[in-house]
């Protein structure tokens, strides 16, 4: 294998506010892996999605205790990282844009940032 083939060193954590729900975050899970083109890069290994338990500084659960992680899979170039955050972005807000539509309620807000997943 070659030098940092199938290492995630960055990611995209995603964090829904506090009025999330454990449905909240499985469907967007499911939104992200269906929207293009991360669908594609998922389906080649390329992106892996995870569900990790979350916790803020002093250890302390926050909300319902989830994020969603998007890992970048092996090497990549600053634009590309760059483009994958802005589609992550959109994908976000077009979950809950479509959440306002189909729910009663204020959909959850969403943070999207970059994370180094060695600092895990």
């Amino acid at each position: 294998m070659a030098e940092g083939d199938g290492v995630t060193t960055r990611g995209i954590r995603i964090r829904l506010d506090g009025t999330a729900t454990e449905s909240d975050i499985g469907a967007l899970h499911k939104w992200l892996e269906r929207e293009k083109p991360l669908e594609e890069l998922v389906r080649t290994g390329r992106l892996r999605l995870h569900e990790r338990s979350r916790t803020d500084e002093t250890g302390a659960p926050m909300g319902i205790g989830m994020e969603i992680v998007v890992a970048l899979v092996g090497a990549a170039g600053s634009v590309l990282f760059q483009d994958l955050l802005d589609q992550v972005k959109k994908a976000v807000q077009a979950w809950r844009d479509n959440r306002r539509e189909v729910e009663d309620g204020e959909p959850p807000e969403g943070r999207v940032e970059p994370v180094n997943l060695d600092d895990r």
